[in-house]
């Protein structure tokens, strides 16, 4: 809305700059703001210290999104009349527009102190208080997306190995494999929203011949009938004996396998965790299996994956063992 001179203190002979002012507003009022800015710059060379009329031009200069102009007139507003309470509410907008919101609910709470009964400041400040707590989140989920680290969720994980395993430098390495491989396909999934149903293996550098046992394996087909889920689970069993493996990961979205597996028997009083999208990571080591879900959600218009949760493996497991169970040496 456009102020209207007070005429307080102004001479008779202003009556042409009140005259540019009010055709500036009727430009502004049908929708001509580069006119009525153009008016209101003419007016401001008349009368310089007018608030009125910078505070009129922000608001043109605002709806032709002309923004760092916009809000040098809001802070000009203030200067001339800082107990005004619409330079103010100018320089809010202007940086609402901006996006900066934080600064933005400063100047309109500000405005609202001149004001207190300013229905359309306490709008505004209800507004930006949501928008800035919105952003906050959004940039926490960006966050989350761009700085996956596994290592803190597994460390149940890397105690375990260590335990079972006397070899530091190999248990250590099926710990950086699994972790790897879990952050893999978080980044996956956060940017195509899939995974696809794969085996990892930690192959023996000395032992495996690279050139006729890859580390990954598709079994995009294993869960489609208990006939391909045995048939995978065998060839999977020889792969990794035959490769060496050291550890395998399981890595299978919840969309293919259809949980719970009919086939297993498992009704649906055994899965807990509702309809959350997401997939499933299985650990295998000649003396250690590990299940995960890694849950996912739509956050802001982002999928984000949550923290990974541990599952029974007895009543979950994808596959049963590929490796054949051994105690490790001490």
């Amino acid at each position: 809305m456009m102020e209207e001179a007070d005429g307080k203190g102004r001479a008779a002979s202003e009556s042409e700059q009140v005259s540019l002012k009010d055709k500036g507003n009727e430009f502004f009022k049908a929708g001509n703001y580069l006119k009525a800015a153009a008016l209101y710059t003419q007016a401001i060379k008349q009368d310089p210290s007018n608030p009125t009329l910078y505070s009129n031009r922000a608001a043109a200069f605002l709806h032709l999104v002309k923004l760092t102009k916009a809000l040098a007139d809001a802070e000009t507003t203030i200067t001339l009349n800082p107990n005004w309470e619409k330079g103010y509410f100018r320089k809010g907008c202007v940086l609402e527009a901006m996006e900066r919101y934080d600064d933005s609910l400063v100047a309109f709470r500000i405005a609202l102190e001149h004001n207190p009964q300013s229905s359309e400041v306490s709008r505004k400040i209800k507004k930006l208080t949501q928008l800035a707590r919105d952003k906050k989140r959004v940039q926490e989920v960006e966050n989350k997306r761009s700085n996956v680290d596994m290592a803190k969720h597994l460390e149940t994980l890397k105690s375990e190995l260590s335990e079972k395993y006397g070899d530091a430098e190999l248990w250590k390495s099926m710990f950086s494999f699994t972790v790897e491989t879990i952050e893999t396909a978080i980044k996956s999934w956060h940017e195509t929203s899939k995974v696809d149903a794969r085996v990892y293996f930690l192959l023996d550098k000395e032992k495996t011949q690279t050139d006729k046992y890859a580390p990954v394996v598709n079994i995009d087909k294993a869960f489609e009938s208990p006939h391909t889920h045995k048939s995978c689970f065998t060839f999977l069993r020889d792969y990794a004996e035959e490769s060496f493996s050291k550890a395998a990961c399981l890595v299978a979205p919840k969309s293919i396998i259809s949980y719970p597996q009919v086939w297993k028997g498992q009704g649906s009083r055994k899965w807990k965790h509702g309809q959350s999208d997401g997939f499933f990571v299985q650990f295998e080591s000649p003396s250690l299996q590990k299940l995960w879900f890694v849950p996912s959600s739509t956050e802001k218009g982002q999928l984000l994956c949550r923290d990974p949760e541990v599952l029974d493996i007895g009543v979950h497991e994808l596959l049963p063992r590929i490796f054949k169970q051994k105690l490790p040496n001490p």
